[in-house]
């Protein structure tokens, strides 16, 4: 997860609880909504295949009007893959 992070100039909160299993990603915009973007579901991937998920999501909401502060990442995240 840091690894995206570092490549897009973003930050990380962790956060732990004991009822959840899985991982999950959310991005928090400005308006602090947080937005899905990853979840293991108990799937087994490796590092990379998290990172590329996690990335292509981003790319794809750089799309969105509402995720318009993404936009400047697009360069980052094409450069990254």
């Amino acid at each position: 997860m840091t690894k995206i992070a570092r490549t897009l100039s973003l930050g990380i909160e962790v956060a732990t609880t004991k009822k959840i299993l899985s991982v999950y990603v959310y991005y928090r915009n400005d308006n602090g909504e947080e937005v899905p973007v990853y979840c293991d579901w108990g799937k087994n991937w490796g590092e990379d295949d998290i990172y590329k998920a996690i990335r292509n999501m981003m790319f794809v909401l750089s799309f969105h009007p509402e995720y318009s502060d993404l936009q400047g990442i697009r360069e980052e995240i094409c450069v990254s893959a």
